[in-house]
């Protein structure tokens, strides 16, 4: 498979030039089904469809754009605990049909315990990826059980279970997890396809990589990996320098996640790393570059790389030569850096991963091939 493409739609217009987060603020159907067209036009493969305590429910936004689309995927981020797992197993099966294949789960247990606490969800943060592991377990046995089954776990317990409808893609639509805990990396290993990362230097990407490929293949799996970077392009490398500063000093006030606002660093384990990079270096590999990702608490994905498309493009498939194959590309202006990345950087990155990928050409990282993991590879 090539390299895919995952963008961001939010669901309502963001509020300035120098958006950091998209999932709040209530809901714009309009809105909606613009990103989506834009993304569907800037030839991304995805987007995903983010998860906060106060945002509109993602199953619903991305059926409605994808009502509007006709090629596009959508990634829709899920928290286990507040659906049942076998409800859930039906209602991922029939989205999954409704759209011809067009959907991904990305697994997540919850930023914080406050933010859980909003939903009613008291529980600690390692007990959740216990929980998350039995549900992807029982959502599993109901996509793949032909007759009634029986399930008795420790937070979950079903008797005659049966699903009529199974996902269109076979055994199931991608699950995407992140999460740096031993907890996450744990569930991810046994029972998700694809770790999805933020962007760290190459060097600890690659080691973060070999150590996850080793957990997952204890399981007899091999998983893929996404790499999620704010790309800041612009038509000469000082003008591109010139624009990732000014979005620097335009983030201030509101950052788009309501129960984090007064948080001044990181909230999860994933946040922790990222900033220990941006408190180590402003910029690591020439221009993966750090600031934003001090300044904000590292909240979220604010790694960026900055300079001409070419450029950015180079640096990506840098990454990619390590064997991650998709990335989640998305700037702070969503609508215009959507349409810039279309016309500007998507191709150049499409085209170095095809060049990659000819079976003459020798560039692809030789860690990478010695372990076994294809480069473009983004489940098992």
């Amino acid at each position: 498979m090539p390299v895919r493409i995952i963008g961001m739609i939010g669901v309502t217009p963001p509020s300035s030039a120098a958006t950091l987060h998209v999932i709040e603020g209530g809901l714009s159907p309009a809105h909606v089904v613009e990103a989506a067209r834009a993304h569907e036009n800037a030839a991304f493969d995805l987007v995903l469809v983010g998860y906060s305590s106060s945002s509109a429910e993602g199953f619903l936004v991305a059926l409605h754009a994808a009502e509007h689309t006709e090629r596009l995927g959508y990634l829709i981020a899920h928290r286990p605990g507040f659906v049942a797992p076998t409800l859930m197993a039906r209602k991922i099966a029939t989205f999954d049909h409704l759209t011809g294949g067009r959907l991904a789960v990305h697994i997540i247990t919850g930023k914080t315990d406050d933010e859980q606490e909003g939903d009613g969800d008291f529980t600690p943060k390692a007990e959740r990826y216990r929980r998350a592991a039995e549900y992807l377990e029982l959502m599993k046995l109901a996509w793949s059980s032909e007759k009634p089954f029986d399930f008795a776990g420790q937070f979950y317990r079903v008797n005659g279970a049966q699903s009529d409808v199974r996902p269109l893609q076979r055994p199931h639509p991608p699950l995407f997890f992140g999460g740096a805990s031993d907890g996450a990396l744990e569930m991810g290993a046994r029972l998700c396809d694809v770790y999805a990362i933020y962007a760290e230097p190459l060097a600890s990407t690659r080691e973060r990589m070999h150590e996850f490929r080793a957990r997952a293949a204890a399981f007899g799996r091999r998983p893929g990996f996404n790499v999620s970077v704010r790309p800041i392009i612009a038509a000469t490398e000082g003008a591109a320098w010139d624009k990732a500063n000014a979005i620097l000093a335009a983030m201030t006030g509101k950052k788009g996640w309501s129960r984090q606002e007064a948080m001044t660093g990181p909230v999860d384990n994933a946040g922790k790393r990222l900033m220990s990079f941006a408190l180590e270096s402003d910029v690591h590999d020439e221009r993966l570059w750090m600031p934003i990702a001090r300044a904000t608490g590292a909240l979220g994905n604010t790694s960026c790389l900055v300079g001409t498309a070419e450029q950015v493009a180079d640096a990506i498939l840098r990454y990619y030569r390590l064997g991650v194959g998709s990335f989640l590309i998305r700037g702070f202006d969503p609508l215009n850096d959507t349409k810039d990345f279309g016309r500007e950087l998507i191709p150049r990155i499409k085209a170095g991963a095809a060049a990659i990928d000819r079976p003459h050409d020798q560039s692809r990282d030789v860690q990478s091939i010695s372990e076994g993991s294809p480069a473009n590879s983004i489940g098992q």
